[in-house]
């Protein structure tokens, strides 16, 4: 992902699609309540949905039986369209702000301007035949107990806006489980939310216990579902979540379907496998019912027999878990064994690859993009079908180990075993912040502040940059006020979440940067999250009101003597409003040792 556009969490999912859109009559959608309980009628008949949510190939999902897609926000005229011509439908995404992206829904020009954007997609789709439903927000009320009553409020004013523009389509929202106050508000304070949207994951199994204990009387959609999360999992003595094997994440999508919809007639109106693609979170392989490849896994055969009520011909590779011969915490340089068992249901062979990476420490993203982590080149030194013999770097940190199989039809298997090399982690310098792309950097730029919506970002410009293949484009459309980003540890992380980097062999900040006219001003520096919060960076230093030329010049934030243990904001960069548009353009960012 190259380009970033502030309040667009949804291109973070990968599904900002752009096109034009066939104009057509619109197919009525309905909610129903008969004796035997709620169901979807689409055109007059009853619809019920067997759908994924990504940007994998929308032939390849229909092909498998799946019915629709869903999106989490942004322009989808082009996925409508593609939708329709294969005969299925799109739950629509509409993006509401999220507190930890810095949105403030006690400020109205905020909510105000949500709210216009909502309208707008609205008249923009509400006739378009694949449309199946609106989808108001994606756990927009947060992590905690969703009690805020202003982001329900704000939900609601979306939801009946839609009713009065578009009476042929029904409404939803989306939440994070159901613990918490999240029943009791959606039922009371949204009362033009039709369908409950819920994303679950270990406890997909028990979702219709939650409702039923909750006093719920609105139908649901489970809107995310798949394998159990890293924050559910089991985690090593240094806090790394043990990872299901494929096979394992295969059987426990058909048990999750089978507890939280196949148990649930008349409450429940089917489901959206997550996530139909590949992306990385937590790991490279956690939640991708795809490799990136494209080689479809064990779930996606799981959910083409739910789908189509017949398993594959072709059915993936099995893994089992990945065992090592003696510890996991290993000296610099150690070198282990490690064994698995690998299977072809069809008899056939398979090919086999091993991957040592770094492991990311980022396993609580609320689903925001994480950069892959490098592959260890050289680590491996055998690797066969029963296992490998591996040898650990010299540098000390957290690693993870991976299986990846593949059979003839091109079908795979992965499993993954994490790893640590004892020793003090520190790390090398230069240590950067951004190189060429935003793709495989510490941190990320998500910490978005002040005029957000009039802020765009792009990772990957080549107008002029001033080393290597690209540099950083950012824009701020605002005629006053300001607008800024900071990087993060992990994505998002306002100070509510433990990350950051031990920087103690660093003295200072380097970068390059100009704008695209001269006489922009800017503000920059390291550290943002102060002692008010819960994981505060370890120091902050700001450079103020900084006037650029329209030529490259370095830049220096000086570091000498500060306490650089624990930085989660790399770097942060805000821009001061002028009459008209403001450029600046930023280039190798990096901590290093000057001498």
């Amino acid at each position: 992902m190259s380009r970033m556009t502030l309040k667009k969490a949804l291109l973070l999912a990968g599904l900002s699609l752009m096109g034009t859109t066939t104009m057509a009559e619109p197919i009525p959608v309905e909610l129903q309540q008969t004796d035997a309980g709620w169901q979807l009628l689409r055109g007059g008949e009853p619809y019920f949905i067997h759908g994924a949510g990504g940007d994998g190939p929308l032939e390849q999902l229909a092909a498998a039986g799946a019915n629709s897609i869903r999106t989490w926000g942004g322009d989808v005229g082009t996925l409508l369209d593609d939708a329709h011509a294969l005969g299925m439908t799109v739950t629509v995404g509409i993006w509401l702000g999220h507190e930890r992206h810095g949105f403030d829904y006690s400020d109205k020009s905020q909510v105000n301007a949500q709210l216009e954007r909502a309208r707008e997609m609205v008249l923009r789709y509400k006739d378009h035949p694949a449309l199946l439903m609106w989808g108001v927000g994606n756990e927009m009320e947060g992590f905690d107990d969703g009690d805020n009553p202003v982001i329900w409020k704000a939900v609601n004013d979306v939801a009946a806006m839609i009713k009065e523009l578009d009476p042929n389509h029904p409404t939803m929202t989306v939440t994070t489980f159901v613990h918490g106050e999240r029943i009791e508000f959606l039922h009371n304070r949204s009362p033009a939310i039709d369908i409950h949207g819920i994303n679950a994951y270990g406890g997909a199994q028990v979702v219709v216990q939650f409702l039923e204990e909750g006093g719920a009387t609105k139908p649901f959609v489970l809107t995310e579902f798949g394998p159990v999360g890293p924050w559910e999992m089991p985690k090593t003595d240094w806090g790394a979540p043990y990872e299901q094997t494929s096979t394992a994440k295969a059987d426990f999508y058909r048990e999750s379907y089978e507890k939280a919809i196949a148990a649930a007639p008349g409450m429940a109106l089917g489901a959206y496998a997550f996530l139909w693609g590949d992306k990385v979170e937590a790991t490279e392989t956690w939640f991708g019912m795809l490799l990136d490849v494209g080689s479809p896994t064990g779930a996606v055969d799981t959910m083409t027999e739910i789908w189509s009520g017949q398993a594959p011909d072709n059915l993936a590779p099995t893994v089992e878990p990945i065992e090592v011969a003696g510890s996991t915490q290993l000296g610099p340089g150690e070198v282990i064994d490690v064994g698995t068992t690998l299977a072809d249901p069809e008899g056939g062979d398979l090919r086999v690859e091993w991957i040592l990476r770094a492991d990311s420490g980022d396993y609580l993203t609320g689903g925001d993009f994480r950069p892959a982590m490098p592959d260890i080149e050289g680590a491996v030194i055998d690797g066969r079908a029963d296992g490998a013999q591996v040898k650990m770097p010299d540098e000390p940190g957290a690693y993870r180990l991976f299986v990846y199989a593949w059979d003839e039809g091109g079908k795979a298997a992965t499993a993954n075993v994490p790893l640590l090399v004892k020793g003090e982690v520190r790390p090398r310098m230069p240590f950067p912040v951004y190189i060429d792309s935003l793709e495989n950097m510490p941190w990320v730029p998500t910490g978005f502040m002040g005029n957000t919506e009039a802020l765009t970002l792009d990772g990957a410009n080549t107008d002029n940059p001033a080393m290597g293949d690209a540099a950083i484009k950012i824009r701020y459309e605002g005629r006053h006020d300001w607008a800024g980003v900071a990087w993060q540890h992990p994505a998002n992380n306002w100070g509510e979440q433990d990350g950051g980097f031990n920087l103690d062999g660093a003295n200072a900040l380097e970068f390059l940067m100009r704008g695209a006219n001269g006489g922009e001003k800017v503000s920059f520096g390291v550290g943002l999250l102060g002692k008010d919060r819960a994981y505060p960076d370890s120091s902050s230093t700001e450079i103020k009101d900084v006037v650029l030329t329209d030529q490259w010049q370095r830049y220096v934030v000086p570091l000498e003597g500060k306490d650089l243990s624990s930085i989660k904001t790399g770097f942060f960069i805000s821009i001061t409003g002028r009459r008209k548009p403001v450029t600046v353009y930023l280039d190798t960012i990096r901590f290093i040792r000057e001498d």
